[in-house]
């Protein structure tokens, strides 16, 4: 590709790059994808032809190249029960050799690309990705178990948004930098003169690691975080949700070859089921940089073994909520019930612990016990979940056999003041629909509620007082991390105690959500998702410590 047509790809897309500047730095409200699926948006064809798109996938090889690939793969299974039957090239040990060094090629001319060129080309792939965003919903909503509105959302418009946003933050601090300087000393005579040039390098070969839950929106930060600031990147999605991220590789791929770049900048590693491939491909000496969502041991693993790259973790965590008072018991209960039930708890936001004093709390409708805090939460469950039609468009479908063995357990653990129930969804007869489950615990219960219990599961934690709540809110999330926290409460002092704490053990808060935003809902160029500063992830999407240390800047000099 020529200069002036790389510079074009930037100037095609230089209103949104400013765009996501400008909110970077506001921490206003903003967003560059439409997050409607409505035809109003897209176009009256927009749905039916991302529908069609993602058929044709079924029963296929996928059309993609993987250097070093020994045979395929077909391991995804739809929670709503449609066959996909999709194989992928096979990565396996024994070709990582062949991987690597094809991923390593390309990486010297996509250097001297320079930095307009290559966030050029990385908006250029988002805006493809954009034109496939109902074919990539289908592929998020039949690998995660995600109802389609939620999984166009999260899974398309929202996880462009914070790719965009990566880039965005990777563009301004490697522009921190001037590409070249004369530097000038004063001496007797003829000042000391040099040149001096400043080139953004990257670390070398990143490696994503997808997750089943949310393989695009935890993904793409990271990959377009790695890939924009100099780095190739290879792509090892979860077993059970290939298709999302194998359609973010092609067209990545694609975008590269055409603007002169080795595809292979981008690659996908899919396993087999039980190869255990994150392990050695984590532990290459080529690989500088890691990112990965999911459980606490392979984090904590990933962080602790692969100490030659730089590793981006989001892991489990205990997200709580402390009802103290409130100025409306209505709308606390219907914000707390959609919390809930939004995906069927299978989100890394979704509270668990609800830490409520013994002696009840105070409200618009009067002193409300204990029990009657746990049973206004319950009826708004039940009312907002009642018509099983609507119900699974909220709920989605349970991702995997874990977390409905964890459902059927949780009943054990106390007095249950909400039982889950099991929904017919009307379109799929095979899907494994479960409504939450709320079980009352007492405070000295930690080992029941100190870990995560992923799924559709919360504990109504019954405590002294809510000093008391503070008190293992504080020790919880200082343990076991948060993603998520909120508080409800009708008194200053009391927010300013939970704020204090909150800012103590490192975990964003949500106070007194009554209208359409919820605790778990995380808005890309505003809300920053996850800390870094508590166990539940060791950095947050999106700042500037995400992007930085994925490269260097090395410098050359010479006397002028």
């Amino acid at each position: 590709m020529t200069s002036t047509v790389a510079a074009d790809r930037l100037e095609n897309h230089r209103e949104r790059l400013d765009g996501a500047l400008a909110a970077i730095r506001s921490r206003g409200y903003f967003s560059a994808f439409p997050e409607s699926p409505s035809p109003r948006v897209y176009g009256e064809t927009a749905a039916e032809d991302g529908k069609t798109a993602f058929e044709a996938h079924r029963g296929t090889a996928y059309p993609i190249e993987t250097p070093g690939s020994h045979g395929t793969v077909t391991t995804e299974q739809s929670p709503f029960g449609v066959q996909l039957d999709i194989e992928y090239p096979r990565t396996a040990e024994e070709g990582l050799d062949e991987l690597l060094a094809a991923a390593q090629k390309g990486m010297s001319d996509w250097r001297k690309g320079g930095i307009e060129t290559r966030v050029g080309v990385t908006l250029e792939i988002l805006d493809r990705l954009h034109k496939r965003v109902f074919e990539l919903a289908n592929a998020v909503q039949h690998t995660t178990g995600q109802a389609f509105v939620i999984a166009f959302q999260a899974g398309g418009a929202h996880a462009l948004d914070r790719a965009l946003e990566a880039i965005a933050y990777a563009y301004e601090e490697m522009s921190r930098y001037p590409a070249a300087a004369v530097w000038e000393k004063p001496a007797k005579g003829d000042p000391i003169r040099m040149e001096k040039n400043f080139t953004v390098v990257g670390r070398g070969v990143a490696l994503v690691i997808g997750c089943n839950t949310f393989p695009t929106w935890n993904s793409w930060p990271g990959l377009f975080a790695s890939l924009v600031t100099g780095n190739a990147v290879v792509v090892k999605p979860h077993p059970l949700a290939v298709l999302p991220l194998a359609i973010t590789v092609e067209v990545a791929r694609e975008v590269l070859a055409e603007s002169g770049f080795d595809p292979n900048l981008v690659t996908l590693a899919a396993e087999r089921q039980g190869d255990g491939l994150a392990k050695p491909l984590a532990l290459r000496p080529e690989v500088k940089v890691i990112d990965f969502t999911g459980g606490t041991e392979f984090g904590d693993w990933l962080e602790q073994n692969a100490t030659q790259a730089e590793v981006f973790t989001e892991k489990a965590g205990v997200n709580a909520v402390l009802i103290d008072s409130t100025d409306s018991f209505k709308a606390l209960c219907g914000n707390l019930a959609f919390t809930l039930s939004l995906y069927s708890g299978q989100m890394c936001t979704t509270t668990q612990n609800l830490f409520v004093p013994a002696d009840g709390i105070e409200t618009d409708e009067g002193h409300k016990s204990f029990d009657e805090v746990g049973a206004g939460i319950a009826g708004a469950i039940g009312k907002l979940l009642g018509d099983d039609a609507r119900a699974v468009e909220i709920l989605g479908g349970v991702v995997n056999e874990g977390v409905v063995t964890r459902l059927e357990l949780a009943p054990e653990y106390g007095e249950v003041v909400l039982e889950s129930r099991a929904i017919k969804h009307p379109a799929y007869d095979d899907a494994v629909v479960r409504t939450p489950l709320l079980v009352a615990v007492d405070a000295k219960d930690e080992g029941i509620y100190g870990r995560e219990c992923f799924g559709p599961v919360s504990f109504l934690v019954r405590t002294a007082d809510t000093d008391e709540s503070i008190e293992l809110f504080r020790k919880t999330v200082d343990e076991g991390g948060a993603m998520t926290a909120g508080v409800y409460s009708s008194d200053a002092e009391t927010l300013e105690k939970v704020r204090d704490a909150a800012l103590e053990v490192g975990v964003a808060l949500s106070e007194n959500l009554t209208g359409p935003v919820f605790v778990n809902q995380s808005a890309a160029f505003s809300d920053f998702h996850g800390t870094g500063a508590n166990p539940a992830a060791n950095a947050t999407y999106t700042d500037g410590a995400y992007v930085a240390s994925r490269f260097r800047v090395i410098q050359s000099r010479r006397h002028a």
